[in-house]
């Protein structure tokens, strides 16, 4: 069983799988190649994606073995990655701010 620190890596690693995906014009993603992109187990992949789809930010279409055939992120899954991608940027935005006030 995964630790609570694994578990979020993956879910996370899951959810950017999926915005770059959407970045690059691709709306959803095969499920197995996702897996073996991500090197994770069968059981934790679908764990992370069971989780992510309860939480409402992915949609995934399941195989009849439980196993995710293809997965897409939601409205509410975008509108997560691309706050987080705001306040990234902000971060690094006030950092190179606060560099050039240091040498200033």
């Amino acid at each position: 069983m995964a630790t609570l620190r694994e578990r979020k890596k993956h879910r996370r690693a899951v959810m950017l799988a999926l915005y770059d995906a959407l970045e690059d014009n691709r709306p959803d993603l095969g499920g197995t190649a996702l897996r073996d992109q991500l090197r994770l187990s069968d059981e934790d992949f679908a764990s992370a994606c069971t989780y992510l789809s309860d939480e409402g930010l992915i949609s995934v279409d399941w195989t009849s073995h439980r196993s995710p055939a293809t997965l897409a992120l939601t409205h509410d899954g975008i509108c997560l990655m691309e706050a987080a991608e705001e306040e990234e940027a902000a971060e690094e935005e006030e950092a190179a701010e606060d560099e050039a006030g240091e040498r200033g």
